[in-house]
């Protein structure tokens, strides 16, 4: 399986913080942002992985992770020029993806709570159709709105809607078979001239090959969009590093745990790194 996260977006609404850099790669406290997302598709056991970026950003994002291999992975890159929507991530990444299985995150969305790695396992493994994640939210106008029927089965899908028909966002974390891209290639542009995920969700839905997973209570799920979310963010992680004594979206430990690389590969990757809480860590770890 394959994957991509993207990471063009331009972060208007955090501006001015995200004038001078991408918002992806603003500090989630004591990391990147990226790191997030790109540790979710690591738990997922994806190695090979494409990162959407602007053109003025994707000189910074290959200095920050390079091609991957310190961690054994992969990293490709792929400059976003024009913001076509989220869907366009399939059509820019078509040789990339190369008839495979593809998981698509988003660059600004952090996910965590117990059992989660599992699930991702679960999911990762078995895509049959698409498999999108549901949370509910106290805001759903914000995001894309997912309605159940009596049964907890998904009958519709809506974009924003001005009045939702249930409370439940599909998160910025997304499965999809081998036929994505041909899906995708038939998608038109929606009313603001972007490449919709909702309305390709719909397809899969249409056909009756989309799976919704409910995020329940006890996860989190944050969409660091907005300066109130971001320094939500930082609180929200600081506060469960701080508490229980480990660090959220560490590639290291996750590179370590998923065999990815051996403890002597991380502790030659660990010799030239600075001393402080971060990077001690990790050197704990070996």
């Amino acid at each position: 399986m394959k994957g991509i996260i993207l990471a063009g977006g331009a972060g208007t609404r955090l501006s001015p913080a995200s004038l001078p850099i991408s918002k992806i790669l603003l500090p989630i406290y004591n990391k990147p942002m990226i790191y997030y997302p790109l540790s979710v598709l690591m738990m997922a056991g994806i190695k090979d992985i494409l990162i959407i970026t602007n053109p003025e950003d994707d000189a910074n994002f290959q200095k920050l992770l390079g091609d991957g291999t310190q961690w054994g992975m992969h990293f490709s890159y792929q400059i976003q020029y024009i913001k076509k929507g989220i869907a366009d991530a399939f059509l820019l990444g078509e040789d990339f993806i190369g008839g495979e299985e593809c998981a698509l995150i988003l660059g600004d969305n952090i996910f965590y709570g117990s059992g989660f790695e599992h699930l991702l396992g679960q999911v990762s493994q078995h895509v049959n159709g698409a498999t999108v994640f549901a949370y509910e939210t106290s805001e759903p106008e914000r995001f894309g709105i997912v309605e159940f029927d009596a049964k907890g089965q998904a009958v519709s899908l809506e974009e924003k809607p001005a009045h939702p028909k249930s409370n439940f966002a599909v998160t910025g974390l997304y499965f999809y078979d081998n036929q994505v891209v041909q899906y995708a290639k038939q998608l038109k542009p929606s009313a603001r001239g972007e490449l919709e995920i909702t309305d390709l969700n719909k397809m899969y839905l249409a056909d009756q090959k989309l799976q919704v997973a409910r995020l329940e209570r006890g996860f989190a799920w944050l969409d660091t969009g907005t300066h109130e979310t971001l320094l939500q963010a930082a609180n929200f992680v600081h506060s469960m590093q701080l508490n229980q004594g480990i660090e959220i979206a560490c590639p290291e430990e996750i590179a370590l745990q998923k065999g990815f690389i051996s403890k002597e590969q991380l502790k030659n990757y660990l010799a030239n790194k600075p001393k402080n809480s971060y990077f001690d860590y990790v050197r704990h770890l070996v």
